[in-house]
């Protein structure tokens, strides 16, 4: 069975997103685990409902949080990590040994409106601000470069006239609920092979 590892930070909805696609059989794959960088995160009574085993790894309790998750991903043999709405940097031998093996949904078209700084409701702000006709969602490879790693799949949402960034956030995270586990089948289908 090919193994994923889910990381958060929040509500988990890109979460229940892959749990509600392995449930209803259009993903073949096993969460492992799930790791968030707080312990307020919605997303660990998320996995706690699902009887998916679930850690904290946050700044507070771990110098390299990149390490610890690491030391996890070996544990529990995991293929894949996700970052699903994931606020942490990841670095050092965590990026060398899943190189390739690490990937992202980001709340924009790649390569525009990434890099530091640019998350959550900052993205969308910078995207009205800018008179963008439309945004959208990728899910891309992680790499040391912020936001920088391959594209694996992009869908883009028009932006409206009358948008905000609260309702552009919106539809674009109805986006994400479909475009996060259409990668994560990519991407374990060419890895099954």
């Amino acid at each position: 069975m090919f193994k994923i590892a889910v990381l958060v930070s929040g509500s988990g909805s890109n979460l229940q997103a892959i749990i509600d696609a392995i449930d209803n059989r259009e993903l073949n794959v096993e969460i492992a685990m799930v790791i968030a960088s707080n312990h307020q995160a919605f997303a660990l009574e998320r996995a706690q409902k699902h009887h998916i085993q679930s850690y904290v790894v946050s700044k507070k309790e771990f110098a390299n949080c990149s390490d610890q998750i690491l030391k996890l991903a070996k544990l529990h043999q995991v293929n894949l990590i996700v970052l699903a709405g994931y606020l942490g940097i990841l670095n050092g031998k965590l990026l060398d040994e899943y190189n390739g093996k690490i990937i992202n949904i980001h709340p924009a078209l790649l390569p525009k409106y990434g890099g530091p700084g640019m998350y959550g409701h900052y993205v969308h702000e910078a995207v009205i601000k800018a008179q963008e006709m439309e945004s959208g969602c990728t899910v891309h490879y992680v790499s040391a470069q912020i936001d920088g790693g391959e594209i694996i799949l992009q869908t883009k949402v028009k932006v409206l006239a009358h948008d905000t960034p609260t309702t552009l956030a919106k539809r674009i995270l109805v986006q994400e609920h479909k475009l996060l586990p259409a990668a994560i089948k990519l991407i374990s289908a060419r890895k099954s092979n």
